[in-house]
């Protein structure tokens, strides 16, 4: 039984994101840890598939890289990334898969459809000619899809049907990482590097975004954001990269997932990760405040390392996908962290696209790196030369 079994962390509470940040560190500053397995009790051994879930929960396979999906004559993509799903018509859904592989013959997005009963009738590529889409985000009904790399766009793709996507430069040209639109339509982005940015684009045509303004976040010590126009949002070879063109933003180490939650009880909230510094955000954009609603760095034995991909339950709890660390998905509730599942045999790999079904009754996700089959060199998402380790996407079903 690992460390993560043992452990809860005190997390901020909903009422704990109306305090500005200086008041949440001195929450946090001795946390209380409390042995906990979360509602669902501890990880079991490893089931065939080679994950841990709690009783009561089964795993299956629904996609491995260079292979045929099955019920289709698809192949599915290398290096599954971030992923959502979109209700259909006829009471199924689509779950939806970026590819993070540093070629524009790679790359990309892809699909999977499912019939009312979870059966798979169709897989195709929705997006083509792109490198290294790592996350993205669910906007209404259309998959926006970014690419990780300094001349990286977002692409918007049509999840229902085959197709080769379409970009939109006003919303920045940058290291894009995932992305996500609250009620009134604005969208959030973040930005995977060190330096990186905490973004919002204005739309001048609701819905339509391309055109609009684009900002970075400046976050005060009161815990409220202050938005920063970028002047030049479409990087020029030779010419200022967009982070560095308003230097009073606020730094934001490594931006990973960014999510955005509608509850009656908390209003909206848009949730982001950063892995320079393991740290889970909330944003309300109705007040304009930000506050930490994770963070390892003051934690004993944090229970949640390599943040990156996040989505949230029907209920509102966040949920964060691990890349490296122990691969696990984890659950931030209330006042508690704890391990929802956690993949073995697959080293250095991360957990990306945890998406739940419409209906919330499965879920979905992917290790990007499977067990090594071959010896041929194949570059993944870093650019590195490692045999060929075809990526996994699963559905877990149980009692969430």
């Amino acid at each position: 039984m690992d460390r993560r079994q043992f452990l809860t962390a005190a997390l901020a509470s909903g009422a704990g994101l109306a305090l500005g940040p200086a008041v949440w560190r001195a929450a946090i500053a001795d946390p209380i840890l409390t042995a906990t397995d979360g509602p669902y009790g501890p990880l079991l051994a490893p089931d065939a598939n080679g994950v841990r879930l709690p009783a009561g929960f089964t795993s299956k396979v629904i996609a491995r890289s260079e292979q045929v999906v099955a019920g289709t004559a698809y192949v599915w993509h290398h290096a599954p990334d971030g992923g959502a799903t979109f209700p259909t018509q006829d009471g199924g859904w689509i779950y939806v898969s970026n590819s993070e592989v540093p070629s524009a013959t790679g790359g990309g997005a892809s699909a999977i459809r499912f019939a009312a009963d979870g059966t798979i009738v169709d897989a195709y590529r929705i997006l083509a000619g792109t490198s290294l889409n790592c996350a993205g985000g669910a906007v209404g009904r259309e998959w926006l899809s970014c690419e990780e790399h300094e001349g990286g766009l977002v692409w918007r793709c049509d999840p229902t049907k085959p197709g080769t996507g379409t970009p939109l430069p006003a919303l920045g040209t940058f290291a894009h990482e995932a992305v996500a639109a609250d009620r009134d339509g604005r969208l959030y982005l973040t930005e995977d590097e060190p330096d990186g940015l905490f973004y919002r684009f204005t739309p001048a045509v609701p819905g339509n975004f391309s055109a609009g303004t684009l900002e970075a976040a400046k976050w005060l010590p009161s815990g409220h954001v202050e938005w920063l126009a970028v002047p030049r949002p479409n990087l020029v070879p030779g010419t200022t990269a967009t982070r560095h063109q308003v230097p009073g933003a606020t730094v934001f180490r490594g931006g990973e997932g960014c999510y955005y939650h509608d509850a009656a009880a908390r209003g909206g909230v848009v949730y982001i990760t950063t892995k320079g510094d393991n740290r889970v955000w909330a944003y309300k954009p109705a007040q304009r405040l930000l506050e930490v609603v994770y963070d390892a760095g003051t934690i004993a034995n944090a229970p949640l390392r390599g943040v990156d991909n996040v989505t949230v339950t029907q209920s509102g709890d966040v949920v964060v996908a691990e890349d490296g660390d122990d691969l696990q998905i984890c659950v931030l509730s209330g006042t508690t962290v704890y391990p929802l599942l956690q993949v073995v045999g697959h080293e250095r790999s991360e957990i990306a696209g945890p998406a739940f079904s419409p209906d919330g009754t499965r879920l979905y996700f992917s290790s990007q790196r499977g067990p090594a089959i071959a010896t041929a060199p194949f570059e993944d998402g870093a650019g590195q030369a490692n045999p060929v380790r075809p990526g996994v996407t699963f559905e877990v079903t149980g009692p969430f």
